[in-house]
């Protein structure tokens, strides 16, 4: 029997398989300018989900300058099976002078579209969502020409801390529902599909003009037709934007890889998406939910027959 084999991809990403096809593997590499970004966040105190979650992409993103700024430190409450940040009791609460260092940083590079994320924090009483409105009005303060773009945890399916991140007016509302309803309790023990689902309904209901984003990895053992009921429920939520990327796995520890998908059924999951009436579809192996978010959510903004698709 072959041995398996980790894989490191550009970026850091880990990947344990026994062979990881060639669509799976990032080309890019590290640059200087990789390293003084990574520099400038240590410098700030500021973490990214890109190195905590070891994404594929980071190479080539920081090469551009593009980062996703992940808030309320690098320790998660929750330990789903698929995820590569680090499970605990965070040591301590809310930075109040992270969303100001973020909006610095934010201006220093430059962004035109400026992403934010989090670790869960369901120690928090309102789960860091004044954390993520605070940063939101701090870009605003600082980089006002720039799209803001949140990337939240389901709060436990707390609506006033919902309510709390919509008020501060992001341009685009993302929440993963990350796999299909029957996976659930095997790749996120802690989460609900439905309260994920109600946590996207209300963020429309609450911003209607903004992009209500959601995104799903394939790979876990779902079928092709479970990933287009999961299109279909989420265009019915609402949603306006959907990724789907190729899951793989962080390490020993986390869970296997049922199945690596072609590029082909990536593509094809799009045609459905777009066929279901989701206005943006971002599928492919490397498909992350931030990866070219400022080129997809200038995309979604044009009119339908301008529309491309990124």
């Amino acid at each position: 029997m072959e041995s398996p084999r980790i894989q490191i991809g550009a970026g850091g990403q880990a990947s344990l398989s026994r062979r990881l096809p060639s669509h799976c593997v990032s080309t890019s590499r590290p640059t200087e300018e990789t390293r003084e970004l990574e520099r400038q966040l240590r410098r700030s105190g500021l973490h990214s989900v890109c190195e905590e979650a070891r994404c594929p992409n980071r190479a080539e993103c920081w090469a551009r300058g593009h980062v996703t700024f992940m808030l309320l430190g690098s320790v998660c409450t929750r330990a789903c099976r698929f995820c590569a940040v680090a499970t605990g009791l965070p040591a301590s609460g809310p930075d109040p002078g992270e969303p100001g260092r973020v909006a610095r940083v934010a201006a220093e590079l430059g962004l035109s579209h400026v992403v934010v994320t989090s670790v869960n924090r369901d120690d928090l009483p309102d789960g860091g969502a004044s954390q993520f409105a605070a940063t939101i009005r701090a870009i605003r303060q600082r980089r006002p020409q720039a799209s803001v773009e949140v990337l939240t945890p389901d709060f436990q399916g707390d609506r006033e801390a919902v309510a709390q991140v919509c008020e501060a007016a992001p341009d685009v509302y993302n929440h993963n529902v990350e796999t299909v309803p029957r996976l659930y309790r095997r790749v996120r023990p802690g989460a609900s599909f439905e309260r994920s689902r109600a946590v996207l309904a209300h963020a429309k209901q609450l911003r209607p003009a903004a992009v209500v984003k959601s995104g799903f990895m394939v790979g876990l053992g779902e079928s092709f037709e479970e990933a287009v009921a999961l299109i279909k429920a989420l265009r019915e939520t609402g949603v306006d934007f959907v990724t789907i990327g190729q899951y793989l796995r962080p390490s020993r520890q986390h869970l296997p890889v049922e199945r690596y998908w072609h590029p082909e059924e990536f593509d094809a999951l799009a045609r459905e998406g777009r066929a279901l009436g989701i206005a943006q579809v971002a599928s492919g192996p490397l498909v992350r939910s931030s990866y070219h978010a400022h080129a997809s959510f200038e995309a979604i903004r044009r009119p339908p027959a301008e529309r491309t698709q990124v």
